[in-house]
């Protein structure tokens, strides 16, 4: 019953009261998807499904964590962590890490890359080159999104309470702050320049950031070559970074059991985190037990 209902079409309140992930992570649409339909996942089982209809009906930014997840559908942590690894099995779903090159950002950021459309493994590899071009405006129109400037507008409460907007407030502001974005500004440096040095108290909130949206624009920057994104993908499941090619469904060699080795840069899982604990307590204990008082 809850699959069926889930995978109907449309939903159009979840999305609203879905949380945001924080500014820069959480949900990312690929580009050059196909239109919205009423079949556009009629190929997964009814779990997949439903899960993927609402997953594909959030906003960029929405946070779809597995915990996330599981307090808003009907499906355990360990449910939607298998339907998960199946959408990415089946080209809707991939996950890694992001660096803009020139964004002045020396941070990775974490990204759930998400395509309605399924994609083989090969236009995933050409999607971590930067060999697929992403559009200026998402190509299905028909469904009003927030914009990512509106969406950092409304998150900034979440770092600043002093600072929260309504949704008036961030609608007339996020043009100036789009404006930041186009000259290279990351999220992490609108943050700071919006949200550091407060005065105390702050009476206006919208007009505070009004000022400081055009006072503090950056420069343009220097006209310089197109560089694509740097991109790279992570196992599904041991979260192994690796090239597309290692790993033909979001799954690494050694987690599809093919006896490949593990990086040594990989993290460990947990019953080896636990292993190597208590080897290192084990020698600690003797050590203590073997030095003269």
């Amino acid at each position: 019953m809850a699959d069926s209902q889930l995978s109907a079409a449309p939903l159009p309140t979840h999305a609203a009261s879905h949380p945001m992930a924080g500014p820069g992570y959480g949900k990312r649409s690929a580009p050059d998807q196909q239109r919205r339909t009423n079949n556009d996942f009629a190929h997964l089982p009814p779990r997949e499904a439903a899960i993927a209809a609402y997953v594909d009906r959030l906003p960029d930014g929405a946070d779809i964590s597995v915990k996330t997840l599981a307090k808003h559908l009907p499906y355990g942590q360990c449910a939607l962590r298998t339907a998960l690894n199946a959408l990415q099995r089946t080209g809707h779903l991939r996950r890694g890490r992001e660096h803009l090159a020139g964004a002045g950002s020396q941070h990775w950021i974490t990204r759930s890359w998400w395509s309605r459309t399924a994609r083989d493994d090969d236009w995933w590899a050409s999607f971590t080159r930067g060999a697929v071009p992403e559009p200026e405006q998402p190509p299905d129109r028909a469904r009003p999104t927030r914009t990512r400037a509106h969406i950092l507008l409304a998150a900034l409460g979440r770092t600043a309470p002093v600072l929260s907007l309504s949704q008036a407030d961030c609608a007339a502001l996020a043009p100036l702050l789009t404006e930041w974005f186009a000259r290279g500004a990351t999220d992490e440096y609108v943050l700071r320049a919006l949200a550091s040095g407060l005065p105390s108290p702050v009476h206006h909130p919208a007009a505070l950031l009004r000022k400081r949206l055009v006072d503090k624009l950056p420069p343009e920057p220097a006209p310089s070559p197109t560089r694509p994104p740097l991109r790279i993908l992570e196992c599904a499941r041991c979260r192994t970074p690796g090239r597309p090619e290692a790993l033909p469904g979001g799954i690494c060699g050694a987690c599809r059991g093919e006896g490949a080795p593990r990086s040594h840069n990989a993290p460990l899982s947990p019953p080896e985190v636990r292993s190597r604990v208590a080897e290192i307590r084990g020698a600690m204990n003797q050590r203590r037990e073997g030095t003269p008082a």
